[in-house]
């Protein structure tokens, strides 16, 4: 006969939070090691040892009020098709920390201080810095807010989430992002000769341009619409083609933009990319075969064989920003290797060059206009020519008080 067991169920630890099993069922307490879920577990045991029954049935928290997991997710779904789909990935990371620690309670339970406690997760994390946390912390306050608009959630518990101050620089287990900047044509141009022509003309279109690394990648041969004014091509990145989300803004393409484009819109359909791995994969092998100084091997013939017969195979046809970044390292390694010494850069640092180099030639108005941004504040942040007008202005700059030299030389 088995042995029959009382006994008092342990803290137990499940990934970086701290749990009890009783009944079947994981009962989460908060983060491992924080005096909440001490706290938490402490009063568990209590009420456990005052019904013991307590964890024989569904653990009921929410007191026939909406749960916190089915606010944020009624939240998700509204969103869908009405915001950008960036500030959609951001609200799905917000929801993710929100969730894993008190997606079980009822919305009403939720406090400052559990918001404060999922913030103080998200530093410990170590993935994002201040700002990110800050907004991350306010996208929560954002998801109670609409919950008040559904009626699923008192106006005043909405009050009292938004005392929450805001991270202040050096808060402890903070970090800052270093902010990015510009990187020199030159540098660029030194990259480009130990890239795929796929890549070259990816990192060339985009420093013209100035578009997203995401948005260059996602890029299909149906987006490219011919037809809206003469002499110009526009590309309408299916981000925006969403019917409710309002404020398309297409990217005009010039002569020089469709002269690099052209060829990678041959005999394609409208659905394929226009800058496909699998293209630039073929353009690396054919320029090896070029190379090889010795003869193919049977091997290698009939590697080439069954690459013949399945051109896709494990390479997909769309670059992400991932992938993008990491051969545009590639380039910059191989570079390097050549004796070119090319600084680490990334394709959104050709973003910035654009707006750079608009501001510089005092067009911030057009930076703001081919970067796509509501406001110009934002559009500063991209363009990092300030100090070298300042610096221009500083050598033609003249002393309006010259014929006064005898009045300034006074003590």
């Amino acid at each position: 006969m088995p042995k029959l067991k009382n006994e008092v169920p342990k803290l137990a630890r499940s990934g970086s939070y701290a749990c009890v099993y009783c009944g079947g069922q994981r009962h989460r307490l908060g983060i491992w090691g924080s005096p909440e879920a001490k706290t938490a577990y402490t009063r568990f045991i209590a009420e456990l040892q005052t019904n013991p029954t307590a964890c024989g049935g569904k653990q009921q928290q929410s007191g026939g009020q909406v749960l916190v997991a089915e606010l944020a997710a009624d939240f998700f779904k509204n969103i869908q098709g009405r915001m950008h789909p960036a500030h959609i990935s951001h609200f799905k990371v917000t929801i993710g920390y929100l969730i894993e620690i008190y997606g079980d309670i009822a919305v009403g339970d939720f406090t400052p201080k559990k918001l404060k406690a999922v913030r103080n997760q998200m530093v410990r994390s170590g993935k994002l810095c201040r700002r990110m946390v800050n907004d991350y912390t306010g996208g929560i306050v954002r998801i109670f807010s609409w919950g008040v608009e559904e009626e699923l959630v008192k106006a005043d518990l909405v009050n009292d989430l938004r005392e929450v101050k805001a991270l202040r620089k050096g808060e402890p287990g903070t970090f800052e992002n270093k902010s990015r900047k510009e990187v020199a044509d030159d540098i660029v141009r030194r990259t480009l000769p130990f890239m795929s022509p796929t890549i070259r003309t990816m990192v060339v279109l985009q420093r013209m341009t100035g578009m997203r690394p995401s948005e260059m990648c996602a890029m299909t041969v149906g987006d490219i619409d011919k037809t809206r004014v003469a002499g110009l091509w526009h590309y309408v990145p299916k981000s925006q083609k969403t019917e409710e989300y309002i404020g398309e803004r297409p990217i005009p393409l010039g002569k020089p933009e469709q002269i690099l484009i052209a060829p990678y819109l041959e005999g394609k359909e409208p659905g394929a990319a226009v800058f496909s791995p699998r293209t630039a994969v073929k353009e690396i092998r054919e320029r090896q075969r070029a190379e090889r100084k010795t003869k193919v091997t049977p091997s290698q013939g009939e590697r080439d064989r069954q690459r013949a017969k399945n051109p896709a195979d494990h390479i997909g046809e769309f670059y992400d920003r991932n992938s993008y970044r990491k051969a545009v390292g590639h380039a910059i390694r191989q570079a390097n290797k050549a004796g070119q010494k090319v600084p680490k850069w990334s394709p959104y640092q050709l973003r910035h060059a654009q707006a750079t180099a608009l501001e510089k030639e005092g067009k911030l108005d057009m930076a703001q206009a081919v970067l796509r941004h509501t406001t110009v504040n934002t559009t500063k942040r991209y363009a990092h020519g300030q100090l070298v007008l300042a610096e221009e202005a500083a050598r033609i700059r003249v002393n309006p008080f010259t014929e006064d030299e005898g009045i300034l030389s006074k003590k």
